[in-house]
């Protein structure tokens, strides 16, 4: 396996001398941040096994959402809350993507695109709860920002997961929407397109290319959710490829497979610079949240999620308590290791090290 780290070693340079004028402070956090991670340069915790006496230093991981190494109990923890406020009935994942003729626009302005697209997205499928003659009611959502298609290049898009009803909190009513079907695709794309138009003015927002009457939002049935919050949780977190689909370095370029459409598995290879500029297009704003709850799920809606559950006859899910992270094994004995120091430099490491007793 190839690691990244490894990868910003030998290409970080030329990439700053091609794309030096585009990269912005995010991507050299990122690459500051994903270049040391679990390396030597990285800062070690050291762990004393209490059963055997063995002490042994682990590099720490860097924490950036994007690297491939980190932030995995993160994501179980974002699933787990996710998976506790399922509810009995049929979801349905309905996604909101930006014509080609905008996404310049939107990553010369990423705060401001991204947050429009979470937030326009969630007003059209609130109005069209609110519209609905079998629902009539307050609709919730998980919502998930994607900016990467299949093949990792810039693709703005939001995924909602949304539950088959409303909810009427002053008649106390729960409405179920009946068969396979949420909301027309068609009628979505035209309210969700005129939204954008109209906060386009607001922001003072303007783009020289035309851009088509026709825009493009998906609604499919998806089960009973969870197969589908699995998958947003899969890129919530850990960056948009992992490090196991990384599959060669050769004559300065990068080769990575990845799923199509289709569910075929194909290969793209690139510049090694190229591949890193690739992987730094979907850096978040600094302090940007990916993942958003609306309407009934938020997390602000604790009554709400009391009311479901009284209506559900308690057949909700219980909200779970947050899972902790693993102990550290020992490797001798099979004990559990018990942390001592944290975020030590690696030039104290030997020091440290030596002492007879515990810190």
């Amino acid at each position: 396996m190839i690691l990244l780290s490894t990868l910003i070693a030998t290409f970080g340079e030329p990439l700053r001398q091609k794309f030096g004028d585009q990269l912005l402070p995010g991507h050299h956090r990122a690459l500051h941040a994903m270049g040391k991670c679990r390396t030597e340069e990285s800062p070690v915790m050291i762990v004393h096994c209490p059963d055997c006496g063995s002490q042994e230093t682990i590099p720490h991981s860097c924490g950036h959402r994007n690297c491939p190494h980190c932030q995995h109990h993160e994501g179980q923890q974002w699933l787990e809350r996710q998976r506790g406020k399922l509810l009995p009935v049929d979801y349905f994942m309905v996604t909101f993507t930006l014509p080609y003729q905008l996404r310049q626009l939107v990553w010369q302005h990423q705060r401001i695109g991204y947050d429009l697209l979470l937030k326009l997205g969630w007003q059209t499928l609130m109005q069209f709860g609110l519209n609905d003659p079998q629902l009539k009611g307050r609709i919730g959502a998980h919502a998930v920002l994607h900016t990467h298609s299949r093949k990792l290049d810039f693709h703005p898009h939001v995924h909602f997961i949304v539950p088959a009803g409303a909810l009427d909190s002053k008649h106390r009513l729960w409405r179920k929407k009946k068969g396979k079907f949420l909301f027309h695709h068609e009628s979505l794309a035209r309210v969700f397109r005129a939204k954008w138009f109209e906060a386009m003015k607001q922001e003072e927002l303007k783009v020289s290319a035309t851009i088509p009457n026709k825009w493009v939002v998906d609604c499919k049935h998806v089960g009973r959710g969870d197969k589908a919050l699995t998958y947003l949780g899969k890129y919530l977190y850990r960056g948009v490829l992992q490090e196991k689909d990384i599959l060669h370095c050769k004559n300065g370029k990068v080769t990575f497979r990845y799923t199509d459409n289709s569910g075929a598995i194909k290969t793209r290879t690139l510049p090694g610079a190229d591949f890193l500029w690739l992987l730094l297009r979907h850096v978040l704003p600094k302090g940007f949240r990916r993942a958003r709850d609306y309407g009934f799920l938020h997390s602000n809606c604790k009554a709400m999620i009391q009311l479901l559950q009284y209506l559900f006859q308690f057949w909700i899910r219980p909200l779970q308590k947050q899972s902790k992270k693993p102990p550290i094994p020992c490797k001798k004995c099979g004990g559990i290791m018990a942390i001592i120091a944290t975020r030590i430099i690696p030039v104290l490491t030997v020091q440290l090290m030596t002492q007879k007793e515990p810190i």
